[in-house]
């Protein structure tokens, strides 16, 4: 009579089993976080040539129209971004307020991480100039 030896298991089968117990180990480790992004992303270049006199209609072709409109002081436009990246990351805050008097740019405040965030120039090296 022979006696049922156990069989060994393969080495991709060990690590597969290893993963499963260490993901339902730490549940939090397996979960997905999207990416989170709200409000107007604003290019660094359209921000840089916003100036004080500009007309409203030349900053709206600029930056575009502001997500959420004031309605109690119509010459304030906000742009507010956010951005969260995953769990590691933290939010990125930014706004840029533009106050008008009469139809013309009166000031401009910048807010938040990263103001003005430099562009990638990851592009510009792949096009050999």
């Amino acid at each position: 009579m022979r006696l049922l030896q156990p069989e060994r298991l393969s080495a991709p089968a060990v690590r597969l089993a290893i993963a499963l117990l260490v993901c339902l180990g730490t549940p939090q480790a397996c979960v997905y976080r999207m990416t989170i992004q709200q409000g107007n992303f604003l290019e660094p270049r359209s921000v840089d040539k916003l100036e004080v006199g500009m007309t409203r209609s030349q900053v709206r072709y600029l930056l575009g129209t502001p997500m959420v409109p004031d309605t109690f002081d119509l010459d304030r436009w906000d742009y507010v971004y956010y951005l969260k990246k995953g769990r590691v990351h933290g939010p990125v805050h930014r706004r840029l307020t533009v106050y008008f008097e009469g139809d013309k740019v009166a000031k401009v405040e910048k807010e938040g991480e990263n103001v003005a965030p430099k562009t990638d120039p990851v592009s510009n090296s792949r096009s050999g100039v």
